[in-house]
């Protein structure tokens, strides 16, 4: 069930994260997994995906559990599999194996959490009965996570101060993720010379996770239709000329994520028009990798994403006028409208379901101008902070045709030069990097980034590393 090196390394990184946790935190705190929703019937569930929060403490994804902390101790509470449940799924471990496994204190049914509900503070799960569950057990409202109040927020903020910079266990999921997704990445390109549709490299770059007993960590994008930032759908033909927009990342089997993009010619070769915009994003791209180390503001990494994106575009024609004026404007934005990245951790958007409470510093709100209400991290890196880099080129019909937008940039937005390149829907490069003591690290490094490489590696087949 667990893949770390061994029983104990996992066992020891839990009880480490549970100390660390009860020196910034008096209040004894109840956790809850989740469990499965039915698609139709109960015999037939979605997928299981256990809280993170929870899992960040239990380290393993089971179903219907709760765990206590307190005072750096850790009590399970899940019940054993019902005995006929044997025929259909097999032999379970018993809950007592399972604490052994998570260094647990002790382990118990269900039946006897309610005792050790009063004064807790807890985080709200995403499925609705569990989450009646939670406020029926501690006999209270439970807000939202993106909403906590009192003892859970004083929760949340411990939480997000812990997980924040990822610990030396942590680190080996997201380089097994990163590992994985790479090699999905490849197979991807392998399959694009004989694919028609896009669902073809989605199910190449599926079995690769599967086959290395992982899941999606996100709805995977594959797509001909670059500018739909979260197109989830497959159906598209592959026809020459098109750019295929990759945004695929695999998940360990104890919920640690990876998250990359990256975009290439269905034939294997970029057009002129196609291959500059591609090293405008890519100039960018290395630029923001580059500033990547502890004390820099991550606004300040999004700052130079938008120049670096903006003077390539002055470069091309598409922009006119002065770089630090056209990104004063928000300029860039009506071509790159999202932040740089964000979080990666247990979740592709890491601590998200507590809002901008971990994502921004203390005192910081976010922006209301265009392109920049969208940065997703607001504060200085710090060693151990595994992030995103993302920047992108969209040409986006609801921004680009919308009359305010053709009004307030008219006079620095060439349009006639910019329709030269309509064979460029959609543009992104994403690595994950790791802010180390001295700088970086890119935990997806194995796959390349230029445009030649990235060419050669579909037409040959994803044959060249």
């Amino acid at each position: 069930m667990e893949t770390y090196s061994d029983r104990n390394s996992l066992a020891t990184t839990l009880r480490d994260r549970r100390q660390r946790l009860a020196q910034l935190l008096d209040a004894p705190v109840m956790l809850w997994s989740g469990q499965r929703s039915p698609r139709n019937f109960p015999a037939n569930p979605f997928p299981f995906r256990a809280s993170s929060h929870f899992l960040y403490f239990a380290g393993l994804p089971l179903e219907n559990a709760a765990i206590y902390l307190k005072d750096g101790k850790l009590e399970l509470f899940m019940d054993e599999a019902p005995p006929g449940s044997i025929l259909w799924h097999g032999e379970m471990p018993k809950p007592e194996e399972i604490a052994g496994i998570i260094g647990a204190d002790a382990a118990f049914p269900l039946s006897e959490l309610p005792p050790r509900a009063p004064g807790a503070a807890t985080i709200a799960v995403q499925d609705v009965i569990t989450y009646l569950q939670q406020a029926q057990i501690l006999n209270r409202r439970v807000a939202p996570a993106n909403a906590t109040e009192g003892i859970d927020r004083d929760l949340a903020i411990a939480i997000a101060t812990l997980r924040l910079c990822h610990d030396g266990g942590a680190l080996s999921e997201l380089r097994q993720a990163a590992a994985v997704t790479v090699e999905a990445h490849k197979a991807g390109m392998r399959a694009t010379k004989s694919a028609q549709l896009e669902a073809a490299v989605r199910g190449a770059m599926a079995e690769v996770i599967i086959a290395h007993n992982m899941m999606d960590a996100y709805g995977g994008i594959v797509t001909v239709h670059g500018e739909v930032l979260h197109n989830e759908q497959y159906h598209h033909l592959l026809q020459p000329g098109d750019l295929l927009l990759v945004d695929v990342g695999a998940e360990t089997e104890m919920g640690w994520a990876s998250d990359v993009t990256r975009t290439w010619p269905v034939t294997g070769k970029f057009s002129a028009t196609q291959r500059d915009l591609y090293d405008v994003v890519l100039a960018a791209h290395d630029a923001c990798i580059d500033k990547v180390r502890p004390g820099v503001e991550y606004g300040d990494i999004h700052l130079l994403a938008a120049a670096t994106m903006t003077q390539g575009l002055v470069d091309l024609g598409i922009l006119r006028g002065q770089v630090s004026d056209l990104v004063e404007m928000d300029a860039h934005a009506l071509f790159f409208p999202h932040g740089i990245g964000h979080l990666l951790g247990l979740d592709v958007h890491d601590m998200e379901d507590l809002g901008d409470l971990a994502g921004y510093e203390d005192g910081r709100t976010r922006s209301d101008r265009f392109g920049w209400c969208y940065l997703r991290l607001n504060r200085p890196l710090q060693p151990g902070m595994l992030v995103t880099i993302e920047p992108g080129f969209y040409q986006v019909p609801a921004i680009l045709q919308d009359s305010e937008c053709r009004a307030n940039y008219k006079d620095v937005v060439n349009w006639e030069r910019l329709a030269q390149f309509s064979d460029v829907r959609g543009i992104r490069i994403e690595d994950d990097v790791l802010v180390t003591e001295q700088g970086s690290e890119v935990l997806t490094a194995a796959l390349p980034t230029a445009a030649e490489a990235i060419a050669e590696l579909v037409l040959s087949g994803g044959n060249l590393l």
